[in-house]
C-alpha cells in the first residue's frame, strides 16, 4: 500500500501588525454580514508587492489601502466608501482593486485617488467581486463571490479581455475567491471556499474552459481563500479556517504547510523580497502580516499590455 509522506510544517513569523492608530474597535455593515456581528478592527487582504518592495494590503470593512515599506511601517493610502479586497498592479502607479461594494476600482498610489473600473456588467451589479489576476495576454481573470455558497452554488468566474470583452466562464461555484495561473497560462486555479476545496479549470485556446475539477479538498470551518504559485509549479493556498498555508506539488499532495499562530486567518499571500522567496501572509483576525522564507521564489505576476 502507498502511504502518502507527511508533510514538513512550519511555523510562519510575524513580519509586521497594525498599528493601534489605525485600528478602529468598532461596528460596521461588512462585519455585520460577514462575522455575524463581531467587532472587526480590521480585516487584511489583497497582498501585493511594488517594484521598490512596499507591500500593499487591504482593510475590507474601514474601505482602506495601506502601504507597509520593507522594515514594516504602515501608511495609509486610501481611505474610500468601498469594500476592497483584492488586488494587482496594471502598471508601476495604479492598482486595480476588486471591490466588493462598487465592482472593479483604480487606485492611483501616489495620489490615494480611487476611481472606478468596472462597476457593473449589462447594466446589472455584480454579487460582490474577490480576487483577480492577469495572465501574460493581459487577460484579466476575476471571482464574483457575493454571499453564495453550498445553499446557492451561483458564484462566478470572470474574464476581462484586452479589448474590453467581458466573459462569463463559471456560474456554478459555491463561493469563488483566490485566483491563480499555472506557469504555462493554461490552467486556473480558483479557490471555492464553501466547497472547502480549489478547482483546476483548463484555459482552452478558443477561449473556452471544459473538464473542470476539483483539484484539491481540505477541510475545517473556512476553506481555501487567496492562491498563489512559485516558479516550480507548485500552488500555495492560504486556509483562514485553519490559519494554514498548504503548499502542493501538481498531485495537489501536500509537501510543506505554514503554519501561523493560534487563532490566525490566513487569508492570502503573496511572494516578495529579493528573489521573490519571502511569502508574506495577511492574518486577517490579528491585523499582523506573517511570513516565511521559501526555498522557491514565487512566480512574477502578469500585468496588462
Amino acid at each position: 500500500m502507498f502511504l502518502l509522506q507527511p508533510p514538513e510544517i512550519r511555523d510562519l513569523a510575524l513580519f509586521s501588525a497594525m498599528p493601534e492608530a489605525f485600528r478602529r474597535p468598532e461596528r460596521s455593515a461588512w462585519a455585520d454580514a460577514n462575522r455575524g456581528g463581531t467587532i472587526t478592527d480590521s480585516f487584511l487582504e489583497g497582498p501585493v508587492f511594488d517594484g521598490a518592495g512596499n507591500l500593499y494590503v487591504t482593510d475590507i470593512p474601514w474601505g482602506r489601502i495601506f502601504r507597509i515599506d520593507p522594515e514594516g511601517a504602515w501608511t495609509l493610502v486610501a481611505e474610500y466608501d468601498g469594500e476592497p479586497n483584492g488586488m494587482k498592479f496594471m502598471d508601476a502607479d495604479t492598482l486595480l482593486v476588486t471591490d466588493y461594494k462598487n465592482g472593479l476600482m483604480r487606485l492611483d498610489v501616489a495620489t490615494g485617488t480611487v476611481t472606478p473600473y468596472l462597476e457593473r456588467r449589462n447594466s446589472e451589479r455584480f454579487k460582490g467581486v474577490n480576487d483577480l489576476i492577469f495572465d501574460a495576454e493581459g487577460n484579466l481573470y476575476f471571482t464574483d463571490q457575493g454571499q453564495s455558497g453550498l445553499h446557492d452554488p451561483s458564484g462566478r468566474l470572470y474574464r476581462l479581455r484586452p479589448n474590453g470583452q467581458l466573459d462569463l466562464l463559471l456560474t456554478n461555484v459555491p463561493s469563488p475567491n483566490g485566483v491563480a495561473l499555472s506557469p504555462d497560462g493554461r490552467v486556473l486555479y480558483l479557490a471555492a471556499t464553501r466547497g472547502n476545496c480549489v478547482w483546476r479549470v483548463p484555459l482552452l485556446p478558443d477561449g473556452s474552459v471544459a473538464k473542470v475539477g476539483q483539484f484539491f479538498t481540505s477541510y475545517g470551518p473556512s476553506g481555501p481563500d487567496g492562491l498563489a504559485v512559485d516558479a516550480q509549479g507548485r500552488l500555495l493556498v492560504a486556509n483562514p479556517g485553519l490559519g494554514y498555508v498548504w503548499v502542493l506539488n501538481h498531485r495537489a499532495e501536500p509537501v510543506l504547510v505554514l503554519r501561523g499562530p493560534a487563532g490566525a486567518s490566513t487569508t492570502n499571500l503573496a511572494f516578495g523580497g529579493e528573489g521573490r522567496t519571502m511569502l508574506y501572509v495577511t492574518d486577517s483576525t490579528h491585523g499582523h502580516i506573517l511570513r516565511a522564507q521559501m526555498e522557491v521564489g514565487g512566480l512574477p505576476l502578469a500585468r496588462p499590455r
